[in-house]
């Protein structure tokens, strides 16, 4: 498409990149966070408070969301309710 530009450091800084599809959230975001785990499999993180460490390739993969669709969902300050559409990740 085009290019955009991203403010960086505090508002300090800006950085020009191409205007793409986002993958911060959702079934994309999942996509990259397993391709970022991938890469960076034999990297020790830590858990715990600091206590414990494991290889960040030692970790479970990510589950799949699940439906809730049929389900109850209060809306509203808790006065209302309808039900939820949500099929999950497909």
């Amino acid at each position: 498409m085009g290019k955009i530009r991203i403010r960086t450091g505090r508002g300090t800084g800006s950085r020009e990149v191409d205007d793409g599809g986002k993958d911060w959230a959702g079934d994309a975001y999942k996509k990259v966070q397993d391709e970022k785990k991938k890469q960076a499999a034999n990297r020790m993180v830590h858990t715990g408070r600091g206590t414990g460490s494991k290889r960040l390739g030692d970790m479970p993969d990510s589950k799949p969301r699940p439906s809730t669709e049929g389900m109850t969902r209060v809306t509203g300050r808790g006065t209302g309710s309808r039900k939820s559409t949500d099929k999950g990740q497909q």
